[in-house]
């Protein structure tokens, strides 16, 4: 047990020391630059990290008086997306909600460990074909979505290895949420 836990804490310790600080810095200055709302999807500990990212690039940095972005997750309504999963298939749980909504001025911040989740790239597709800016967190290879972003923050990793990616993209989710937090200091 102890093996594994020093393990995985050192497989952490190097993603950490190799961080993509430029992929950080570019987005940033999207979100810095976007005068549009934000959306976030993601899919289980994804959805996860999506809904913890609107809590605090959202309600978090606006209750300081820091920020306010217009930040939606769009896996938060349950009722919503199992509507849209059940009457026209998972694989557009995304796109529907993002159909006449999504513009030119707006993000589109898609989260997949795999980079291949069919919702997730359905999502990018619609929202790239709107002039919408992508930032994409992926993990693995980075799949289809590493391709398909404007932006991309990527965790190379060995292919299932979701704990160490979904840590990294939470740990992104906080180093953006702690730089606001500094800067407004």
């Amino acid at each position: 047990m102890r093996g594994f836990i020093k393990e995985y804490t050192k497989k952490l310790i190097i993603l950490l020391n190799n961080i993509d600080t430029n992929a950080i810095v570019k987005i940033i200055k999207a979100l810095e630059k976007t005068r549009g709302k934000i959306y976030i999807i993601g899919n289980g500990g994804s959805a996860a990290t999506a809904s913890h990212m609107v809590n605090d690039l959202g309600i978090g940095l606006k209750r300081r008086g820091i920020r306010s972005f217009d930040v939606e997750s769009l896996n938060d309504n349950t009722p919503v997306c199992t509507a849209i999963a059940n009457d026209i298939g998972y694989d557009n749980v995304f796109s529907m909600q993002l159909k006449d909504r999504i513009t030119k001025n707006d993000i589109l911040i898609a989260i997949s460990c795999s980079g291949n989740s069919k919702n997730i790239l359905n999502a990018v597709k619609y929202a790239k074909k709107q002039g919408s800016t992508i930032i994409g967190a992926t993990g693995f290879d980075g799949g289809k979505l590493k391709k398909k972003s404007d932006i991309n923050f990527h965790v190379q990793t060995a292919i299932n290895e979701y704990g160490l990616v979904e840590d990294m993209h939470m740990i992104l989710d906080h180093i953006i949420y702690s730089y606001y937090i500094k800067k407004a200091k």
